[in-house]
């Protein structure tokens, strides 16, 4: 077999999970996602200002706590309606490649965890685990290098037509809801939004969101489970590691954006 058909079958592979059981809880497969401006004659388009952007995690077990940071990683597209919020739209977009774990441990529950280190390994195994790792195909590092968030609408904003305001600084609280896109597979979430919006005499200018409250991704709901290496599950699994790492990312996403 020749290289090429040896890319092939092991996309092949990854893409139907022949390698065992899914979990039953599994999101949906999904490709990339996107996204169209709504028709609206108040849509301001705002592009993401990568350098000032910021996603981070947490995950407690009962003896390790893991974090994540990932600086300067969102980058994409808000489509807002000034006159309506709940019609916004936008897509976003996380590079994995700027995340780095650090973890904290304890002898027990009782004690208190230590000095937040960074891992090689467990920096190593994270990209295994979500199949970035260089011993992944090319095709499969580049379908999962991205996180993405394709905002659908925007819940119960604390003020619904920012056009009637006039020029200013308008804070509000909302809520924002879409498909989150992880590992190749997708999964409606919710949350919690600060939004900060800059407007002049000629529209919005910036806008900046930062979440309130962390919203859970769940490690088996994407299909995120330990591996020896690409295609090959490792024996412990994430139940038997239950201790040391829990099932559970809570993500915290704060970016600025800034009209087109």
């Amino acid at each position: 077999m020749g290289r090429a058909s040896t890319r092939s079958a092991l996309l092949l592979l990854w893409l139907f999970g022949c390698e065992d059981k899914r979990p039953e809880n599994l999101a949906p497969a999904a490709s990339a996602l996107a996204v169209e401006k709504p028709a609206a004659a108040k849509v301001a388009s705002v592009a993401i200002q990568t350098a000032s952007s910021r996603v981070s995690f947490s995950m407690e077990a009962h003896v390790e706590k893991i974090s994540g940071e990932a600086p300067g990683s969102v980058d994409g597209e808000l489509f807002v309606d000034l006159e309506d919020l709940s019609r916004s739209t936008g897509l976003l977009r996380v590079d994995l490649d700027q995340l780095t774990l650090y973890q904290e441990q304890r002898e027990d529950e009782k004690s208190k965890f230590g000095e937040r280190k960074k891992s090689d390994k467990q920096n190593a195994d994270a990209r295994g685990w979500l199949e970035i790792a260089p011993d992944a195909p090319a095709e499969v590092r580049q379908a999962n290098r991205y996180v993405e968030f394709k905002l659908s609408r925007i819940e119960n904003p604390s003020e619904k037509n920012i056009a009637a305001k006039g020029p200013g600084k308008h804070e509000i609280t909302a809520t924002v809801v879409g498909d989150f896109r992880l590992h190749g597979r997708k999964n409606e979430k919710r949350a919690p939004v600060e939004l900060v919006f800059e407007t002049s005499a000629s529209g919005l200018e910036t806008l900046s969101v930062k979440t309130t409250e962390p919203f859970a991704v769940g490690l088996e709901e994407y299909d995120v489970r330990p591996r020896e290496a690409f295609g090959k599950l490792a024996q412990k699994t994430l139940d038997a590691l239950g201790s040391k790492v829990a099932k559970t990312a809570l993500v915290s996403v704060e970016f600025s954006a800034r009209a087109k």
